[in-house]
C-alpha cells in the first residue's frame, strides 16, 4: 500500500541555487518534489558574477545588461518548470556579486528559508566549485540543512527519493 505524503501547513522553503546547468535543473526538480509532498515552497537564486574586465564602462554595462536578460529568461523558464512539477510559483532572487557571499547574505536576510539545495556535477565533471566551497567554508556555520543533489539523477529517481 502506497503511503500518502504528509501535508504540512506553511511547509518548508527550499532555496535552490541555479545557474542553467543540468545539475541545477535536477536540484530544482528535487526541491519541487519535496515542496509538493510537504506543502512547502521553492525559491530560486541566481547570482551574476562580477564582470571580469572593467576597462571600458560602456562595454561592462552592455555585458551586465546581457547577463541580466539571460538571468531573467533562465529564472522564468525554471519558474514555469517549478509550477509544472510542484503546482506553485517560486520566489525568484537575482543577486550580483560573489556566489558564496550572496548565498550567505540571502540566508541572513530571509530567515524563512529552511533548506539550501544545490546540484552536484558527476565526479568526472570539472565543476563543483560551489559544493567544495559550501562543504569547506560553511560546514559548521549554516543555520539550515544543506542538501546536495547528484546531478545525474533521473526524474524517476527524484520522484522515488521524495
Amino acid at each position: 500500500m502506497a503511503r500518502k505524503p504528509k501535508r504540512v501547513v506553511g511547509g518548508l522553503k527550499y532555496l535552490v541555487c541555479v545557474d542553467g546547468s543540468h545539475q541545477s535543473k535536477v536540484a530544482v526538480r528535487f526541491a519541487c518534489m519535496r515542496a509538493r509532498n510537504t506543502g512547502g515552497r521553492v525559491a530560486l537564486l541566481h547570482v551574476i558574477p562580477p564582470a571580469e574586465f572593467q576597462h571600458w564602462m560602456a562595454v561592462e554595462d552592455a555585458m551586465q545588461k546581457e547577463r541580466r536578460e539571460e538571468t531573467e529568461k533562465l529564472l522564468q523558464d525554471l519558474a514555469a518548470e517549478v509550477n509544472e512539477w510542484a503546482g506553485i510559483m517560486p520566489e525568484l532572487f537575482v543577486r550580483d556579486g560573489e556566489l558564496g557571499e550572496q548565498i550567505l547574505a540571502l540566508l541572513e536576510e530571509d530567515t524563512g528559508i529552511n533548506a539550501l539545495v544545490v546540484g552536484a556535477s558527476p565526479p568526472t565533471a570539472a565543476h563543483g566549485e560551489l559544493i567544495s566551497w559550501l562543504a569547506g567554508e560553511l560546514a559548521g556555520s549554516l543555520r539550515i540543512p544543506l542538501t546536495i543533489v547528484p546531478g545525474n539523477l533521473t526524474d524517476d529517481q527524484i520522484i522515488s527519493l521524495t
